[in-house]
């Protein structure tokens, strides 16, 4: 138990790290490869949460297919690569106060709604009875039974953006 607490504070003071830096670095390409380490360390926080396929997902969805398309973007746009100046535009005192004002607003409506809630005991609870309620397996079902249709949905969307950037970039 003492080993997913450290493991959970080393990645979400990573997370937490490259997201400052994320927001703060004046190079669009460094922007992305921040990006891509904050979304890793969802990604390992979801697999100290015992969810696999959800973690699998992350990375494959948003640190595999997002950060490409957000690259392949920056190279579209013809965006200078390195120190750019003009990133910056001098309002990271209005910023910083609207972003104090939303985690008041934030922490204020999740402690007014949960208040003393606590998490239900998992006593008498089989491991199999969780994973065949929750697991990938459950998972799984639902995606390509319940949400077949939605799901096939978006990868034909995904299909035609990544169609399109191919052509967009094969007009030169």
């Amino acid at each position: 138990m003492i080993a997913e607490n450290i493991a959970f504070g080393v990645l979400a003071a990573s997370a937490v790290l490259a997201a400052l830096r994320l927001v703060t670095t004046k190079n669009v390409v460094h922007a992305a490869l921040y990006l891509v380490v904050v979304l890793a360390s969802v990604g390992a926080n979801y697999i100290l949460l015992a969810a696999e396929f959800v973690a699998v997902v992350q990375l494959l969805v948003y640190v595999g297919a997002i950060v490409v398309i957000f690259l392949f973007g920056v190279m579209l746009t013809r965006a200078q690569i390195g120190h750019e100046s003009e990133l910056d535009n001098d309002q990271r005192g209005i910023a910083l106060v609207t972003a104090l004002f939303l985690l008041g607003i934030l922490s204020y409506v999740l402690i007014d709604f949960f208040q003393d809630d606590k998490l239900p005991e998992l006593t008498g609870v089989s491991k199999a009875t969780l994973q065949a309620t929750r697991g990938t397996g459950a998972v799984g079902d639902a995606i390509f039974s319940t949400y077949l249709v939605p799901f096939e949905v978006v990868s034909v969307l995904l299909l035609a953006a990544l169609v399109g950037a191919i052509v967009l970039a094969r007009r030169d």
